[in-house]
């Protein structure tokens, strides 16, 4: 036999076998991430088992069973020994004052026309694809504080009528107590996070004394303070409004605890890029605002984001002070006889529960997809 007619090797290519169904798919992924192990196995089960007993008695309270519409408490009251669900009869009625509390009906369309106002200079700060970022911190920074505070609060040159901000309540609150306390809360942080590293005596002296301070107190104390103590510290005759004070105490609490957390940012930055920019002649305002900052504030994103979370959920405690927020208009609108049922308390905080959850999500995804997008280069 010729040599050349004997084949050792395959003369074409073998075509790929698709993957076994046991580790592609559905059973894949599950058996990759549910079923890996003992352990895994186990804790699923438990997972599951929770979940079949819970989650089916809460959707039969807020759905099945629930009170849709009525008039008064007859309609969320047991028929014929027969218990009803969530009372959302009770919310629907009550929903016009959980967003505006007792801003006046017929001027709620300014309450309105700022909430389009700020989701527009929302949109256009954080989106990233918006055009004009400059343009968006003028509106953000600039007109939109100025146009929120002339339509909610009024000005008679506009023929806009004065509302005083003891009529201001719920979600309207709520968002502006956060909103401001967020916007103010970072640079604030940020300023005090340099003067805790800054070798000027004098400034990290008063520096650390301020955020040691504010972080040693609970936030309710700092709201006293700031509702009791500051019009002590102000000209005779001059008494700040009483949302005003709190809105400072709240931005000062927050700038602490955000000071510590951009101060863990500016420690995880390597020594080398503060040598790489002092080498390119930066002096250091240069080099903190062009090489430092923006590395060390995208390390820190999910510490900010919490803190911009846990300030949203604290703005709740504004009520020991007299300030209505969301939570305080539900709560006030449960002794209200004509909507006094067994599951009206339910009801409504559960409708409280799901305001927040919205917008505590909303903040912890954006906060997920902002750090997925800026870390792009640096998966490890």
């Amino acid at each position: 036999m010729p040599a050349s007619s004997v084949g050792y090797l395959r003369s074409s290519f073998v075509e790929p076998s698709p993957a076994p169904t046991s580790e592609t798919g559905a059973i894949g992924w599950m058996r990759a991430n549910l079923f890996s192990s003992v352990a895994s196995t186990v804790l699923t089960i438990l997972a599951i088992a929770f979940v079949v007993w819970i989650v089916p008695s809460i959707l039969k309270f807020l759905l099945v069973d629930a009170v849709w519409n009525g008039e008064d408490r007859e309609a969320c009251l047991s028929k014929n020994g027969v218990e009803v669900g969530a009372c959302w009869a009770f919310v629907k009625a009550r929903f016009a004052y959980f967003m505006y509390g007792q801003y006046p009906i017929e001027q709620r369309w300014r309450v309105d026309l700022t909430g389009i106002l700020g989701v527009i200079g929302a949109v256009w700060m954080l989106w990233p694809r918006v055009p004009q970022k400059g343009i968006g911190a003028l509106y953000f920074f600039v007109f939109l504080p100025i146009a929120a505070f002339i339509l909610l609060s009024g000005a008679n040159w506009l023929g806009l009528p004065t509302v005083p901000t003891n009529l201001w309540g719920g979600l309207l609150v709520t968002l502006v107590i956060s909103t401001v306390g967020i916007v103010f809360s970072l640079p604030l942080g940020i300023a005090l996070a340099l003067g805790r590293r800054s070798k000027l005596p004098i400034v990290k002296f008063f520096s650390v004394v301020f955020i040691e301070f504010v972080r040693g107190v609970p936030l309710i104390t700092v709201l006293f303070m700031a509702n009791v103590m500051l019009p002590l510290f102000l000209p005779e005759g001059f008494r700040p409004d009483n949302l005003l004070r709190v809105l400072i105490g709240v931005a000062l609490f927050s700038a602490a605890y955000m000071a510590e957390t951009v101060r863990g940012g500016l420690q995880a930055m390597p020594k080398g890029q503060y040598e790489g920019a002092m080498a390119l002649g930066l002096n250091y305002p240069q080099m903190m605002s062009l090489i430092i900052l923006p590395q060390a504030l995208k390390i820190v994103i999910p510490g900010i984001v919490n803190t911009f979370i846990g300030l949203f959920k604290d703005t709740s405690l504004v009520s020991i002070v007299g300030i209505f927020d969301m939570l305080k208009t539900v709560e006030v609108s449960l002794v209200d006889p004509k909507w006094a049922t067994p599951v009206s308390r339910a009801s409504g905080y559960a409708f409280a529960a799901l305001i927040y959850f919205i917008f505590c999500f909303g903040m912890s995804r954006y906060s997920i997809w902002m750090e997925k997008r800026l870390s792009t280069g640096h998966k490890r």
